[in-house]
């Protein structure tokens, strides 16, 4: 499922279009943008992964080739495998169970009051040396984005963005900023926090890297 530099390529140059014709499956020899998101993922995990908020499971499933757990409080639509767990304040598993944990596109929307808890549990089940990733998309971005698929789902019925299938709860938002992603990973007892810019969206999107020492 990784992409090769010549598919980054078409993809960097092709990035407008995508932006605002496909969002979730690849199509026309081009990449969907989760899919760009995935991959970058993919790229730093370190070994067996936790994915919260999973959705349809495709991090774990289709670029880890199953090494992981893929989890999530709803049950979307051909989510396949995933485990649903009702309450992600209190994972099910032990202390330092995981490499790598990953929050992809999807911290916003962890309702406020829930973010330091649950970001202390995904502290609690990484192993020392191992690795948190968050992605999130420049504000401006993350808003434009929310609004088009919302315009082609309820339209076209098209049943792009998760979200509008469960509804937006209260507490949850269209972006964070970068300056509360890294308070919250600070807070949390992660350190040496970096941003990696994904260069074929044209640094409109990106990733957050945080480990355990």
């Amino acid at each position: 499922m990784r992409r090769s530099n010549n598919q980054k390529l078409k993809d960097f140059l092709t990035f407008p279009l995508r932006a605002f014709t496909l969002f979730y499956e690849d199509r026309f020899g081009l990449s969907a943008l989760a899919s760009e998101r995935y991959d970058y993922t993919a790229a730093e995990v370190t070994g067996y992964c936790l994915d919260v908020g999973c959705g349809s499971n495709r991090l774990v499933t289709q670029y880890l080739r199953g090494n992981g757990v893929g989890i999530d409080i709803y049950p979307y639509e051909g989510s396949g495998d995933t485990t649903i767990v009702p309450d992600l304040t209190r994972l099910p598993y032990p202390d330092s169970s995981f490499d790598s944990v990953t929050f992809i596109a999807n911290i916003n929307h962890v309702p406020a009051p829930q973010r330091d808890p649950e970001l202390a549990e995904a502290y609690r089940v990484l192993r020392p040396g191992g690795d948190i990733l968050v992605t999130m998309g420049l504000p401006i971005v993350e808003i434009v984005v929310h609004k088009v698929v919302w315009f082609y789902d309820r339209v076209f019925g098209a049943k792009l963005d998760h979200d509008n299938q469960r509804g937006m709860a209260e507490g949850e938002e269209y972006y964070l900023t970068g300056i509360e992603i890294r308070r919250l990973l600070t807070k949390a007892g992660f350190r040496r926090i970096a941003y990696k810019p994904f260069w074929t969206q044209w640094g409109m999107n990106g990733l957050y890297v945080g480990w355990k020492d």
